[in-house]
């Protein structure tokens, strides 16, 4: 077995480590020529993934990158694990995806199990992925086709490829039974279901379960901050009930590659089946707008204007403890403090450059008002407290009374 994995990223990358791991020979694709000649030189650009770990895997001869498409042209099994992201328009888009999909079409030379990781909607891999490789080959070499939707949770130590349970189906019973083979490999719980549709829409509704509970949560903050209520202690409270709650805590609002995305994919889908998303839909305004609600409410606090102040916003990832900015909503709440005229400086020690600029230390009192937008381990609290006289905590973990 040889498997080439398309796309090196937050998925990819991890994901060729444990199959060179198990002993298998991995060609990790990627478009982008930086990047595969890093991995090579064996610099990760992925927190999880460790330089000795990627060393030894090239070391082994089981890991090599490229961006050589005509490098694939050798294996037996294609992963297909590239980014889904939204538009401009806040619309899947499927660009990578296709791309990704007309490389193996244009560069198998043999047949091939192709598997999809990629979150999209129900039918991509049937109607999207087969049907581009078929266009793009210029045999008939009637590849295998089947998804396994990635479950990454960067940062999270608990769960790992091996541990975390895998669904996954084929478009015929046989690549189903091949699919499973490989990832028996790395996986100790694998999930078969019935149809590749079912597998898409699973991990779309697992994310926009989040969503929804995240923007619930959020919703109540607001709610009990007008009835001069905490929500913390509600939630702790409600918390106590053995069943039939889950607990989720109030944020600025919802970052990565997949809470505040995989929801509208599977609004997209709501739509073209004629269904209106409006629960969706409602999550996903709530959260977007969070950002903005905490400027309302800090303004409010700072004699009605912002304009000249000096800001400090604190974590600029999507969330602790990881350098991915995806969807990070530092970026919407810096945009509407700047738009209030507001002087915007932000620190993160785990991003060394963001949007064309650097961190800034949070030297004491040098600002007239800090935001915690997101708390890593490697921060100081105190240091972050005696910033300015005036911080705002979106993470509940600062001692301040201003706070969600």
């Amino acid at each position: 077995m040889k498997i080439g994995i398309v796309g090196q990223g937050y998925v990819g990358l991890p994901l060729a480590m444990a199959f060179c791991e198990s002993g298998i020979q991995v060609i990790g694709f990627d478009v982008d020529v930086a990047k595969t000649s890093s991995l090579n030189n064996g610099i990760s650009h992925v927190e999880d993934i460790s330089n000795e770990v990627l060393k030894k895997s090239i070391a082994s001869g089981n890991y090599k990158a490229t961006s050589d498409p005509k490098d694939l042209s050798t294996i037996t099994v294609a992963i297909i694990a590239v980014p889904t992201p939204l538009d401009a328009d806040r619309n899947p888009d499927l660009k990578y995806l296709i791309s990704a999909s007309e490389i193996l079409g244009e560069n198998l030379q043999a047949q091939t199990l192709i598997i999809n990781e990629s979150t999209s909607y129900p039918g991509t891999l049937r109607n999207l992925i087969a049907e581009t490789v078929a266009k793009a080959s210029s045999k008939d070499l009637k590849h295998r086709f089947a998804i396994s939707p990635e479950r990454v949770d960067p940062g999270n130590k608990k769960w790992s490829i091996r541990t975390t349970p895998r669904i996954y189906a084929g478009l015929t019973a046989e690549s189903s039974k091949l699919t499973r083979d490989v990832y028996a490999l790395i996986c100790d719980d694998l999930i078969e279901v019935s149809s590749p549709e079912v597998a898409e829409a699973a991990k779309l509704f697992e994310n926009t379960f989040r969503q929804v509970n995240i923007a619930l949560v959020n919703e109540l903050a607001l709610i009990m901050r007008a009835m001069n209520v905490s929500v913390n202690e509600v939630i702790d409270a409600a918390s106590s009930k053995p069943y039939g709650f889950m607990k989720f805590l109030p944020s600025i609002g919802v970052g990565g590659h997949c809470i505040p995305v995989d929801p509208t994919y599977l609004a997209y889908a709501a739509k073209n089946a004629g269904v209106e998303p409006r629960f969706i839909e409602l999550a996903n305004s709530v959260n977007l707008q969070m950002p903005t609600k905490i400027v309302q409410r800090i303004k409010s606090e700072n004699a009605g204007s912002l304009a000249g102040k000096k800001i400090l916003v604190c974590g600029v990832a999507y969330k602790s403890n990881i350098s991915d900015t995806r969807e990070s909503p530092s970026e919407i709440l810096i945009a509407t403090l700047k738009k209030e005229g507001a002087k915007v400086s932000w620190y993160d020690p785990l991003v060394a450059s963001w949007n064309g600029e650097n961190s800034t230390l949070p030297e004491a009192k040098n600002f007239d008002i800090t935001i915690v937008a997101v708390l890593h381990d490697a921060m100081n609290k105190n240091v972050i407290s005696e910033s300015s006289d005036y911080v705002f905590d979106c993470t509940g973990k600062i001692d301040t009374e201003n706070k969600l």
